[in-house]
């Protein structure tokens, strides 16, 4: 499992809500790709990660 172009192979087969979590992401503030498809909110409890997806994960920052 590739995860923000780092290899990240324990994150296989954990649902991606519990990844987040575990790694300090805010799921209201990010984005997820999923093999170049954005992965519903709603889906993050569902989803689980594969060993061979390409995952990247985007933090919103407010600014001004």
């Amino acid at each position: 499992t590739m995860i923000n172009g780092r290899p990240e192979p324990e994150a296989a087969g954990k649902k991606m809500i519990r990844y987040l979590e575990e790694k300090g992401y805010r799921t209201e503030r990010i984005a997820v790709e999923c093999d170049g498809k954005i992965l519903p909110k709603d889906q993050y409890g569902q989803k689980v990660i594969g060993e061979d997806e390409t995952i990247e994960i985007v933090s919103f920052v407010g600014g001004g």
